[in-house]
């Protein structure tokens, strides 16, 4: 008899002529492994559904939603003895940027930035996707303080059109306004070149780049594609382009965007994230953390910053 049904145990006991010490014994001695039994069976299917990629502390947090009492270290415990933990080594990294170039570039806008919306800054990244008999590159565009990836782009080349496709499309999907966001990447020709540089000015965009030799500048991109690498991309072996193309889409549209959950966003993906925010801040309170950016940015050269509002 499972406690908690509303029956008293010790009125139980009586009646079937057990002691209350013995069925207490036998309750510790079998319950814990039923509990175990039903948790295995959950877990198994959350690791199962996402393709084995989730780590435990996210599959407790879903355990929970589900109205299971268990804590991570209890999930921990079966998903090592059941193989469920995602362990992966990371396979060879070819060169995606290239900082040997004439452009010019820009100082990072963004150290002690404070976020309190969206399209206030965008940050973009470059990474490899490993085919059958060549490489495939992916461009991304992701809004800092939502984690959502607004703009992406897949080509087999690492021409500027491809960074500049990425950020066309974030630019379609948001039309931020003009003065209020700071696009931040890395210092490859891609995003330092005239048509990226030329893109970002006509629509009012400052930019940003990190520091030479210095990832963490760029945290929040670089920790979006070691996700989409461990849940994705890592253990599959694409065809071709085109089906990589179809399956990145899909993860990131439908399951990072919409699905997965962030530790970062209370445990929320970063549409429903976004959803509780409201509308994207009107103009000026963009400027006012990028002006925190600035300050921040000592000894750096300083940026004309007005916003420039057309004539209607």
């Amino acid at each position: 008899m499972p406690q908690g049904c509303g029956v008293a145990i010790g009125r139980l006991c009586r009646r079937a002529g057990v002691g209350r010490a013995s069925y207490y014994r036998f309750w510790r001695a079998n319950a814990p492994r039923a509990h175990d039994t039903a948790v295995r069976d959950a877990i198994q299917r959350l690791a199962l559904a996402n393709g084995r990629h989730r780590g435990y502390r996210l599959v407790a947090f879903q355990l929970r939603q589900e109205g299971l009492i268990v804590n991570h270290k209890r999930v921990l415990r079966l998903m090592r003895q059941d193989n469920l933990l995602c362990l992966r080594k990371r396979p060879f990294v070819p060169l995606t940027t290239n900082r040997d170039h004439g452009w010019p570039v820009v100082p990072n806008l963004t150290r002690g930035m404070q976020l309190t919306g969206l399209d206030q800054l965008w940050v973009a990244d470059i990474t490899y996707i490993r085919l059958q008999e060549q490489f495939a590159y992916l461009a991304v565009v992701i809004d800092a303080f939502s984690r959502l990836v607004v703009g992406w782009k897949m080509a087999d080349h690492l021409r500027a059109s491809l960074a500049v496709d990425a950020l066309t499309m974030a630019l379609e999907e948001r039309c931020p306004l003009s003065g209020s966001l700071i696009h931040h990447s890395d210092r490859g020709v891609q995003y330092a070149c005239g048509d990226y540089s030329a893109l970002l000015e006509r629509h009012g965009i400052t930019a940003s780049m990190s520091r030479v030799g210095n990832p963490y500048d760029n945290a929040k991109a670089e920790s979006f594609m070691k996700t989409l690498k461990a849940e994705e991309v890592d253990g599959r072996l694409y065809r071709d382009r085109r089906e990589a193309e179809a399956c990145i889409g899909t993860f990131i549209e439908q399951i990072y965007n919409k699905q997965r959950l962030h530790s970062a966003l209370d445990y929320r993906p970063p549409t429903e994230f976004e959803a509780l925010h409201g509308p994207r801040l009107r103009l000026g309170v963009g400027d006012a953390a990028r002006s925190g950016g600035l300050r921040a940015a000592h000894a750096r050269p300083r940026l004309d910053l007005q916003v420039q509002v057309p004539d209607q």
